[in-house]
This record gives C-alpha cells, sequence and structure tokens, in this order.
C-alpha cells in the first residue's frame, strides 16, 4: 500500500514538474538568441527566485534550510 501511495505521488510530481517549462527551454522555443536570450533568462532566474523565496516563506524555512530549498528551486527552475 504504501508503495502504491509513493508511486503515485512521485507521478503527479514528476507532471507537474514537467508541465512548467524551465527559462532556457522558453528562451528556446522563443528562438531568442545574443543580447535578447540573455535579457530573458536573467528575467526569468529574477522572477524564479522571488517565486521561490515566496514559497520558502510559506513552507517557513529559515536558515541553511530557506538557503538550500531556494538554490534548488532556482536552479530547477532555469
Amino acid at each position: 500500500m504504501r508503495t502504491m501511495i509513493l508511486a503515485l505521488a512521485l507521478t503527479f510530481a514528476a507532471t507537474a514538474a514537467n508541465a512548467q517549462a524551465t527559462c532556457n527551454v522558453e528562451a528556446t522555443n522563443k528562438k531568442l538568441a545574443g543580447a535578447a536570450k540573455t535579457s530573458f533568462l536573467k528575467k526569468c532566474e529574477t522572477d524564479a527566485k522571488a517565486s521561490c523565496d515566496k514559497q520558502a516563506a510559506d513552507k517557513k524555512l529559515a536558515g541553511a534550510a530557506k538557503t538550500s530549498f531556494t538554490t534548488k528551486c532556482v536552479k530547477d527552475a532555469v
């Protein structure tokens, strides 16, 4: 029973991750290059950091846990 619940949770997490395109994928899909791509990626990373900071605050993380969570979250988004 635990295995089935874990499998369902992992499937849901993978689906959610695939539904949200990363910054690099979006830039490629928009066929951006040069300065336009750099600007887009910088803004996308800034937006991702703000979103991840909010998620960390919602989870009431602080210190090293917040830093670790935010770093991984931004890395995944970019």
